[in-house]
C-alpha cells in the first residue's frame, strides 16, 4: 500500500484498515508460532502499512488542529 494512498483515505477508513491489519498481523504471528507460517515476509508488510497509517492518522490530526487554530 502507497502512502498517496493511504493519506487519501478518511479517518475513518484509517481507524478500521488499521485494526483490519492489527488483527491479521495477530493471526500470522500465531501461524509463526506454530510453524505454519508460508510467507514471513508478510509479517514486515503489514508492520508498515500499519505505521504508513499511523502516520497518515497524526498528520491529519495535526492538520485539523492548526486549521481550528
Amino acid at each position: 500500500m502507497k502512502f498517496k494512498e493511504v493519506y487519501e483515505m478518511s479517518v475513518d477508513e484509517l481507524r478500521t484498515k488499521k485494526r483490519d491489519l492489527r488483527q491479521e498481523t495477530l493471526h500470522l504471528r500465531l501461524q509463526q508460532q506454530s510453524g505454519q507460517l508460508e510467507q514471513p515476509s508478510r509479517l514486515r508488510l503489514l508492520r508498515r502499512d500499519v505505521a504508513r497509517i499511523e502516520t497518515a492518522l497524526s498528520q491529519k490530526a495535526k492538520a485539523n488542529a492548526n486549521a481550528k487554530k
